[in-house]
């Protein structure tokens, strides 16, 4: 029996916000906001622009890098530890999903829309 991969609310180009770790005052990423670059459902992980950012080494000759040496990039972070950012109040939010009946050529469909629960608007 195939195991399945876990749903994630969190979606690529959504804005979100770091709601847990070390705060910026201490050198981490906590109270920052950036946009999502890529979702691993299979970990529950995502990856942020602009945080988690690592240090790797690499060698001269790997393919995607012409020259070697010290490279800072983003690591994934869990989706636990970020919140999306509210589209009105540019706070962090949970998200709820809103069901509506719409009619297009002459069928009935069910469409699921992402709502923010601080403020009630669509994402």
């Amino acid at each position: 029996m195939a195991t399945r991969t876990p749903k994630m609310k969190i979606k690529k180009n959504d804005l979100v916000q770091v709601i847990s770790g070390r705060s910026q005052a201490n050198g981490g990423d906590k109270g920052k906001q950036g946009k999502v670059i890529a979702v691993y459902p299979e970990t529950q992980r995502v990856l942020v622009e602009g945080i988690n950012r690592v240090t790797k080494h690499v060698r001269a000759g790997q393919p995607g890098s012409s020259s070697g040496g010290i490279e800072v990039v983003e690591a994934p972070i869990h989706v636990s530890n970020v919140a999306i950012v509210d589209p009105e109040t540019k706070k962090p939010t949970r998200i709820k999903t809103r069901v509506e009946s719409v009619e297009r050529d002459g069928r009935t469909k069910t469409v699921r829309t992402r709502v923010s629960v601080r403020s009630g608007k669509d994402l």
